[in-house]
């Protein structure tokens, strides 16, 4: 009799861990997208209540390897998947589908005391690269500048890299200044803005509060200056604009599909806009 209940035992929770399986999903990545992944989560659940969703961040990099290691469902990124993960993916049998959900504009941000409130792309390089050194140089008091950057796993860290340090340029090697602060979080570079009137930093714009000042930013000298707003980077005008993802391993399947299905609903795209980012369909 106990052989028998012992064996009913084991076989109701094989199938109530099969059930939990099925019904839940793990979301993993991008610090920029935590807040849009939370907000997507909690709205699908309130809809499907049988259906469990974790969201972490922890930024693209980490999301990715996750998705690589085949311990999250979904990862988040704020960066294109690069060649070398995707062929370290397909040794490990995963198929990294690429998926995008929306849009964000890069807020550089400094605190409401600086003067300062238009600043060109070059200037902005060369104040991340450690060129300008003290705000004076840009129209500023005579302090020293200090300088805030996520750290290099973050998919924002890379892409302000590649777009504003190295203007677009592949074959640029220019480097965030040695004395650059590495933060893990946009929210730990939006509170330290806040308490540092010298800080300089940047995340996505959906972390703009009143205890920053976004920058207007311009192309070129000759470019008019352009706020991180959601029209002007629907417009195209805002220049430190980019999409983005969402990644599953291969095209979704089951609870999981129904999820990215959720994203692109009028709902969960009226979810994007609510979070201050751009939505990718109406």
């Amino acid at each position: 009799m106990r052989k028998i209940l012992f064996v009913v035992i084991i076989t109701f929770a094989s199938c109530a861990f099969a059930f939990a399986a099925s019904h839940s999903i793990q979301i993993k990545g991008s610090d920029t997208m935590v807040n849009l992944g939370q907000a997507w989560a909690e709205k699908y659940m309130e809809e499907n209540p049988a259906e469990f969703i974790a969201v972490t961040g922890g930024g693209s990099g980490t999301g990715i390897s996750s998705l690589i290691s085949g311990t999250c469902d979904i990862t988040m990124s704020s960066r294109n998947i690069k060649d070398k993960e995707i062929a370290l993916a397909k040794q490990k049998g995963i198929n990294p589908y690429e998926i995008q959900v929306a849009l964000d504009g890069l807020a550089v941000v400094v605190n409401p005391k600086n003067p300062v409130g238009k600043l060109t792309l070059a200037q902005l390089a060369n104040i991340f690269t450690g060129k300008i050194t003290n705000w004076k140089e840009v129209g500023g008091e005579d302090k020293q500048i200090v300088i805030l950057s996520r750290e290099v796993n973050s998919g924002t860290h890379v892409y302000f890299k590649e777009h504003v340090l190295r203007k677009g340029d592949p074959s640029a090697k220019d480097e965030f200044a040695p004395e650059a602060l590495l933060l893990s979080s946009s929210q730990a570079i939006a509170d330290e803005v806040a308490g540092n009137p010298s800080a300089i930093g940047y995340y996505g714009m959906g972390y703009i509060s009143d205890r920053q000042k976004p920058v207007m930013v311009a192309k070129d000298e000759k470019s008019e200056y352009e706020a991180p707003t959601i029209a002007n980077v629907v417009n195209g005008r805002y220049p430190i604009s980019r999409p983005l993802f969402l990644y599953t391993n291969g095209q979704a399947q089951g609870v999981v599909k129904k999820f990215v299905d959720f994203c692109f609903s009028r709902e969960g795209q009226g979810i994007v806009l609510e979070t201050d980012f751009v939505p990718v369909k109406e």
